[in-house]
């Protein structure tokens, strides 16, 4: 007689498609690094802390180890939680065992620009300010491009994934939104979003944030506005119903 034992599995795999941030390090002086990294944090507000970082090198071939591991405590020093190193023939994994990261082939990525740094927005063509930082891009924002607003920001072309809007006041997208959008960044927590079909990455106000996952179901793919409630985000229709 056969006896069959059928284990209780301690694990399964799933499939899950995940969003990282690439940071692509141009120059590796730590001092320069801090300073800039420090305010981008400032700008950005808590979600890029929690947010998934693979570290890419613009020179591999340039960079030795003493370089890459002062760059990575330096990151590590200012809270960005990094995950991997983008892999290169100089860059393996045993450089990104070392630097206590895993390693990972960007070449396999979607719509990531790697070869593009990021655009802000003196590089995106805008249509003349209405009023004072004010800002108006009348262009699709591709993934990878990011537009930051001293004031308002305007869009009205769509807003692709893995694109970025950054605005210290409100953001106005009168399109589809299926990147990021963070709006009051420098602690307006009076900004608002609006938005004219809602399909985000990520959207935030003043550092409070709702990624895709938690968006709620009765606005996805609608016109919406977004606004704070206390701590909380508030979602209503564009004519103002809850």
């Amino acid at each position: 007689m056969t006896v069959s034992i059928e284990e209780k599995a301690s694990f399964e795999f799933k499939g899950r498609m995940l969003m990282a941030t690439v940071l692509y390090l141009k120059d590796l002086d730590s001092r320069s690094l801090h300073q800039q990294i420090s305010q981008r944090l400032e700008d950005a507000a808590q979600w890029l802390l929690d947010a998934p970082v693979v570290v890419d090198v613009a020179h591999p071939e340039e960079a030795s180890q003493v370089e890459l591991l002062t760059a990575v405590d330096t990151l590590r020093g200012l809270g960005v939680n990094l995950v991997a190193l983008a892999r290169h023939p100089e860059l393996d994994d045993q450089v990104a065992a070392m630097l206590g990261l895993g390693s990972i082939n960007l070449a396999n990525g979607r719509d990531v620009a790697r070869s593009e740094p990021p655009a802000r927005a003196g590089n995106t063509k805008a249509s003349p300010a209405p009023a004072e930082d004010t800002l108006v891009v009348e262009q699709p924002v591709r993934s990878g491009q990011q537009v930051y607003a001293r004031g308002d920001l305007i869009v009205l072309a769509p807003v692709s994934t893995g694109a970025e809007l950054v605005a210290e006041g409100n953001i106005h997208i009168y399109n589809t939104l299926r990147g990021r959008a963070l709006a009051g960044v420098r602690g307006n927590e009076a900004a608002r979003i609006f938005c004219q079909d809602l399909d985000a990455e990520l959207v935030s106000i003043a550092g409070h944030y709702r990624v895709a996952e938690d968006l709620p179901d009765a606005y996805r793919r609608k016109p919406v506005q977004m606004s704070l409630d206390g701590d909380a985000m508030s979602f209503a229709d564009l004519m103002g119903k809850s």
